[in-house]
């Protein structure tokens, strides 16, 4: 039997985050109630910086469990980011361990983050992966958008991996819809039409969200 990530866990990594975040930029966040209190929800966030996520776990309302690829868990950070219950993916087969984390997740009422467009790009949500639709579908957990503005700008200073220190950071949270038509079907059409309906709203959040924070 698959073991669930921690949500002990998870409340650790967003305490670590908020400490981290807070105490190294500036992070303005808007819209974080419009999450559910309780009951399954999943992130949707747009990734152009390797601190979208972070941020994201650091200033949501409630613990994250995101599923981050395999290549990230090297040598100590490892150990580190499934003690703080992220989910491990390969990327590059369908991984059933993940998967079933991911839907136990949700199963227990927990919070599920996901970069839809599967790896950094643009941010923009211009290409979805099919992955987003199957777990909002398969579960019936309602999709927050999530858009992170100011992480990718001009680089900093001491580490040019990250954002200048102290700068501000945009995290606007959406309002949550429902991915699926309300038929419950999975087949392969109804989980392209649910991406489509998905690709519409996140793109049409980052647009507000850009417009409210200037950015």
């Amino acid at each position: 039997m698959t073991e669930l990530p921690s949500a002990r866990g998870a409340e650790v990594g967003r305490r670590i985050g908020v400490g981290l975040m807070y105490g190294l930029w500036k992070p303005r966040v808007l819209g974080a109630w419009r999450v559910p209190a309780s009951g399954p929800v999943i992130f949707a966030v747009n990734h152009s910086h390797n601190i979208d996520g972070p941020m994201v776990m650091g200033v949501a309302p409630r613990p994250t469990h995101f599923l981050i690829k395999k290549e990230a868990f090297i040598g100590p950070l490892d150990p580190f980011l499934l003690g703080i219950g992220q989910v491990k993916v390969d990327r590059d087969t369908t991984d059933r361990t993940a998967i079933t984390q991911a839907l136990g997740v949700l199963a227990d009422g927990g919070v599920l983050g996901i970069f839809p467009e599967g790896t950094r790009g643009e941010g923009d949500f211009a290409s979805l992966r099919a992955g987003l639709a199957y777990f909002a579908v398969r579960s019936g957990a309602p999709i927050v958008p999530v858009a992170v503005l100011g992480s990718s700008g001009k680089p900093g200073r001491l580490i040019k991996a990250l954002p200048p220190l102290r700068s501000r950071v945009d995290v606007v949270f959406g309002e949550p819809f429902e991915a699926g038509d309300g038929s419950g079907r999975r087949t392969r059409k109804a989980l392209d039409e649910a991406t489509g309906r998905i690709q519409k709203q996140l793109a049409a959040h980052l647009e507000n969200a850009r417009r409210l924070t200037g950015r």
